[in-house]
C-alpha cells in the first residue's frame, strides 16, 4: 500500500511538473501553413502558429500530451507523432481537432489505444498506430463514439500484439486500405476485419505464423480474402507445402489481386501455391523482394487452370540458382493468356525466342532494370519478326543497350506499339534514319547520353521525353507532338516553336535558360502549359516587366512563380523573379546615359559661361603668374629702398610722348622722380612677365598713360592686370592714371574692378591740350608719384 502511494505521489508530481514545463517554440512553417518541427530534440509539443494547417513533430522525444497541448489549433488538418516516446495522452488531447484528417501515432510506446482519443475526430480519414506496444486490439471499437466515421485508410499492429477480438472496426462501413503486422498473433476472433463493405486493399504482415498456426492465418485470410479486395502478404517463409494452406481461403474467396511481398519461396511451394489457386478468378499475381531457392520447375501444375490470369508483376528476385534457372517455355499454361508483363530488376539477360512466341496476347511488357544488351534483345524481339502482334508498350529500360537504331529495326513491325520506353540506356548518338512503327505515340529516350537530335525521331509521336541528355538544340519538325520533356539539358533558349504547332506542354526545367519573352511563346501557337522554372535567370527590366505582368495572359506556369530565381545581376541572386526590383537607371541605362550626359554637358557649358562672365580663367591665369613670381627671390630684401619711383606703362602708339614729354619732365624735376621704362630697364632676355612683375614689384607707383590705344595693346593689359594684383594684394592705391586723350571708362575691362573703382571714386589727371593749364597738370603728378616716406 505505501508503495502504491509512493508511485501515485511520484506519478501526480512528474504529471504535473510536465504540465507546467516551459514548451519549446516552433515557427518554421512555410506558406501552405505547414510546420516541420521533425528531429529537433523536442520533449513537448511546441508552440506552433495556431492557423497551423499541418504539424510534424516526429523523431523527437516527446514523452506525453496534455490536454491543452493542441487545444488552440483547431484548423490543423495532419498530425505526424510517428517516431517518439509516446506511452501517454490525455484522453481528450485531440477534442479540438474536429478538422483533423490524418494522425500518425506510429513506433511510440503507447501500451493501450483509447477510443476516447478519437470521439470527436469526425474527419479522421487516415490512421497510424503500427509499432506501438499494445497487445490487443478489439472488443470497444476504436470509434464507438463516431457514427460514420470517414476513416480510409488505418494501420495497426505490432511485433507483441498477440489478441484481436471483434467489434474493432465497429461503426467503420468502408476502408480503402488496412494494413496489419502481427508476426507472433496467438489469438484472432472471426469477423474482426470485416466491414459493411468489402476493404479495397488489404496488407497482412504475418512473419512465421504460416508455420506455427496455419490455421489463424487461415481465419485472417477468410476475413480479408474478397473479389473486390486487392490482398497483400508480406514477411513470410513459403518453402513447403504446409504454410501454403491457408491460401485455400484466398481461392474461396475468390481474390482477384495477389501480391506477395518480403517472400523466400522454392519450387516446392511454388508448385502447391499454384495448385491450391487452381480454378479461382485469380487476374493479377506480383512477387516483390522475392528470395527463391530452386530452378523454376514448375511443370507439375500445368494441368492447372488460369484462364483469368492477365498480369504478371515481378520485381526485385535473388535467384539462388540464376545460371541453373530453366526457360519459361514450360509455363505455357501461365503466359498463354497474360496481357501485362512485368519483369523488373530481376537479372534477366534474355527472354528466348520460343517463350515471346507464347506472349501473343501480351499487351504490356516491362522489361526495365535488367541486363539485356544489343544482341540478347535481338533474340528476346525475334530479331524485328515477334509474335506479340498485340503489343502496345514495350519498356526496356535501364538496361545495357547501345544502339537506337537497332532498337527500331527490332519493333518497326510491331504494329499495333504506341509507347516505347528505351530510357535510362548508353545511347550517346542518335542515327540520321530509323524506321517506326506508324503507330508510335510516346518515346521516352531520357538519360540516354544524346548530345544531338536527328530525323530519326518518328514523326507520329505525341509525347516526347528527352530530359537528362546533353541537348543544346531542337529543330526537328514534330508536327503532332503535343507534349515535349526537356528537363535536364543545355538548352540556353527555348526551341523554335515553329517545329512544334500541335505542342500543348513544354518541360524545360534545369536547363541553362537565361530568359525568354513574348515573341519566343507566341512561336508556339497552341502552347497552354510551361514548366520553365529552376533556370538560371537574368533579371533584366524587359523580362522581369514581362515575366511580372504579361506571361500570365500567355500561358500556365505548371511549376508556380516560386520555381522563377534571378542568377543575374548578383544583387538579385537567389531572389524569385516576382521579387526582383531594379532602378529607373538600371531599367533605361541608355536613356539615363544620355540624359546625364546631356545634364552634364551642359552643367560644363553653365560653367564655362559663368567663368567667362566672372573671368575666373583669367583670376586663375593671373593667380598662378602671381605665385609664380612670389615664389622666387624677392626684389627687395632687408627693407631696401625701392628703385623706382613709378612704372610706367603705355603703348607703342603713345611712346612719343612719354619718352620726350613725359620721361623729361619727371626725372629732371626737382626732386627728380625715377621712372621704369620697358624699353630703357627690361633685363633682356629674360621673360617678359617676369620683366613686368618684377619692375612694378620694384616701383612705388605704377602710372598708366592711358588712351584708345593703350585699351588695345596686349602687353599694356598685362602690365595693367599685374597691377591690378599688386592692389589687390597690398590692399593700397598704387595706380596712377593719365588721359591722354578722352576714353570711355567702359573701355577698361569689368575683371579691373579696383581700377574701375579709381576711376569712378577718384579725380584721375587729364592731359590738357592748353598749355596753360600743363604746368598745374605736371604739379599734380608729381604729387601724386611722390612717396610718403620722403
Amino acid at each position: 500500500m505505501k508503495v502504491s502511494l509512493s508511485m501515485f505521489i511520484c506519478f501526480s508530481l512528474t504529471w504535473t511538473h510536465s504540465q507546467t514545463s516551459e514548451r519549446p517554440n516552433c515557427y518554421e512553417c512555410d506558406k501552405d501553413h505547414f510546420c516541420n518541427c521533425a528531429a529537433k530534440n523536442l520533449h513537448h509539443v511546441p508552440r506552433v502558429p495556431t492557423n497551423v494547417l499541418s504539424l510534424d513533430v516526429s523523431f523527437n522525444e516527446i514523452e506525453f500530451i496534455t490536454q491543452k497541448d493542441l487545444i488552440e489549433y483547431t484548423e490543423l488538418r495532419t498530425l505526424k507523432l510517428q517516431k517518439n516516446k509516446l506511452s501517454m495522452i490525455h484522453k481528450e488531447a485531440f477534442n479540438s481537432q474536429s478538422k483533423l484528417e490524418e494522425l500518425d501515432l506510429s513506433f511510440n510506446k503507447l501500451e493501450n489505444i483509447s477510443s476516447l482519443w478519437f470521439s470527436r475526430l469526425r474527419s479522421l480519414k487516415h490512421l497510424n498506430i503500427l509499432g506501438n506496444q499494445y497487445t490487443t486490439l478489439g472488443s470497444v471499437a476504436l470509434f464507438q463514439f463516431v457514427k460514420n466515421p470517414a476513416l480510409r485508410t488505418l494501420q495497426f499492429g505490432n511485433p507483441s500484439i498477440e489478441a484481436v477480438k471483434r467489434n474493432m472496426l465497429g461503426n467503420i462501413r468502408q476502408l480503402d486500405e488496412l494494413t496489419f503486422v502481427g508476426g507472433n498473433l496467438r489469438s484472432y476472433e472471426n469477423g474482426s476485419f470485416q466491414t459493411a463493405q468489402p476493404i479495397r486493399a488489404v496488407s497482412v504482415s504475418l512473419q512465421g505464423l504460416f508455420q506455427a498456426d496455419p490455421g489463424l492465418v487461415s481465419k485472417i485470410l477468410r476475413d480479408v480474402s474478397h473479389p473486390e479486395t486487392s490482398l497483400t502478404i508480406r514477411d513470410v517463409f513459403l518453402e513447403t507445402r504446409e504454410p501454403i494452406e491457408p491460401f485455400k481461403e484466398v481461392r474461396e474467396g475468390s481474390t482477384k489481386r495477389l501480391t506477395l511481398q518480403n517472400i523466400s519461396t522454392t519450387d516446392e511451394a511454388v508448385t502447391h501455391l499454384l495448385e491450391v489457386l487452381d480454378g479461382s478468378p485469380m487476374s493479377y499475381i506480383g512477387v516483390e523482394d522475392i528470395y527463391f531457392i530452386g530452378c523454376g520447375k514448375w511443370e507439375r501444375a500445368r494441368w492447372t487452370h488460369y484462364e483469368n490470369l492477365n498480369t504478371l508483376f515481378i520485381r526485385n528476385i535473388e535467384i539462388q540458382g540464376f545460371f541453373s534457372f530453366s526457360s519459361m517455355i514450360q509455363l505455357a499454361f501461365l503466359l498463354k493468356h497474360l496481357t501485362k508483363i512485368s519483369v523488373i530488376n530481376c537479372t534477366v539477360f534474355v527472354i528466348p525466342c520460343l517463350t515471346t512466341y507464347l506472349l501473343r496476347k501480351v499487351e504490356y511488357l516491362d522489361l526495365s532494370q535488367n541486363l539485356l544488351s544489343d544482341i540478347t534483345l535481338q533474340e528476346s524481339l525475334c530479331n524485328g519478326v515477334s509474335h506479340m502482334c498485340k503489343l502496345n508498350t514495350l519498356n526496356v529500360s535501364h538496361n545495357s543497350l547501345k544502339s537506337l537504331h537497332l532498337v527500331s529495326r527490332l519493333v518497326t513491325h510491331l504494329d499495333r506499339l504506341t509507347s516505347l520506353d528505351v530510357s535510362h540506356n548508353d545511347f550517346s548518338k542518335m542515327p540520321q534514319t530509323c524506321s517506326w512503327p506508324a503507330s508510335l505515340r510516346f518515346m521516352n529516350l531520357s538519360a540516354t547520353k544524346l548530345q544531338r537530335i536527328t530525323p530519326c525521331l518518328p514523326q507520329s509521336l505525341t509525347i516526347l521525353d528527352l530530359r537528362q541528355n546533353y541537348l543544346t538544340e531542337f529543330v526537328h519538325h514534330l508536327p503532332n507532338l503535343m507534349e515535349l520533356w526537356l528537363t535536364g539539358n543545355r538548352f540556353i533558349s527555348l526551341p523554335e516553336g515553329g517545329q512544334f504547332p500541335s505542342l500543348h506542354m513544354l518541360h524545360i526545367q534545369g536547363n541553362m535558360l537565361s530568359i525568354f519573352n513574348k515573341s519566343d511563346l507566341m512561336a508556339f501557337r497552341s502552347l497552354q502549359f510551361l514548366e520553365a522554372g529552376q533556370n538560371n535567370f537574368v533579371c533584366s527590366c524587359d523580362f522581369v516587366e514581362f515575366f511580372k505582368d504579361h506571361i500570365d495572359h500567355l500561358i500556365t506556369l505548371k511549376d508556380g512563380r516560386h520555381s522563377y530565381m534571378c542568377d543575374l545581376p548578383f544583387t538579385l541572386r537567389g531572389r524569385t523573379v516576382d521579387n526582383a526590383q531594379q532602378s529607373v537607371i538600371e531599367c533605361h541605362m541608355i536613356l539615363s546615359v544620355s540624359i546625364l550626359s546631356s545634364v552634364f554637358v551642359l552643367i560644363l557649358i553653365a560653367i564655362g559661361v559663368t567663368c567667362y562672365k566672372l573671368h575666373v580663367l583669367w583670376y586663375l591665369q593671373m593667380t598662378m603668374a602671381w605665385l609664380k613670381a612670389k615664389g622666387k627671390p624677392a626684389v627687395r630684401s632687408g627693407g631696401a629702398i625701392l628703385r623706382y619711383d613709378a612704372f610706367v606703362s603705355y603703348s607703342e602708339h603713345d611712346a612719343e610722348w612719354v619718352e620726350e614729354i613725359l620721361v623729361p619732365e619727371l626725372e629732371s624735376s626737382e626732386p627728380p622722380i625715377a621712372l621704369c621704362l620697358h624699353k630703357r630697364d627690361f633685363l633682356p632676355g629674360r621673360w617678359i612677365v617676369d620683366n613686368i612683375i618684377e619692375s612694378i614689384e620694384s616701383s612705388y607707383r605704377s602710372l598708366f598713360v592711358l588712351s584708345e590705344n593703350f585699351v588695345t595693346s596686349e602687353w599694356c593689359r598685362y602690365e595693367l592686370d599685374f597691377s591690378h594684383f599688386r592692389i589687390i594684394d597690398e590692399q593700397n592705391d598704387s595706380a596712377v592714371l593719365v588721359l591722354l586723350e578722352p576714353i570711355n571708362k567702359e573701355t577698361v575691362p569689368k575683371r579691373f574692378c579696383k581700377l574701375r573703382k579709381i576711376m569712378n571714386s577718384r579725380t584721375y589727371l587729364e592731359w590738357p591740350q592748353d598749355e596753360e593749364k600743363q604746368e598745374e597738370f605736371w604739379h599734380n603728378l608729381r604729387a601724386a608719384l611722390k612717396r610718403e616716406d620722403f
